[in-house]
């Protein structure tokens, strides 16, 4: 197995974690007063999304194992939401 240093990437808007080939580790997620969603994708295709309630709490999002494999890139699609993305 082979390890990597782990980084961190903060967003408030859709946008750009990291351009390259990566695995997403885990994810920490502040909902907003309205409920909302968060959504990774990889060279503009959706890996998985996750469904925020309204509460504006932030709760953590592990990924298992050696994470999510990104061929690409890892892009966010944010609504009503902010995300920091760990990666590497």
């Amino acid at each position: 197995m082979m390890q990597t240093d782990v980084k961190a990437k903060s967003l408030a808007a859709t946008g750009v974690v990291f351009e390259g080939r990566t695995r997403v580790r885990g994810l920490i997620i502040a909902a907003g007063a309205s409920a909302g969603n968060v959504t990774l994708a990889d060279g503009g295709v959706n890996v998985f999304a996750i469904q925020t309630p309204a509460n504006g709490l932030t709760f953590n999002a592990l990924i298992p194992a050696e994470g999510v494999l990104f061929s690409t890139n890892v892009t966010t699609t944010l609504l009503n939401t902010t995300v920091t993305v760990f990666y590497g």
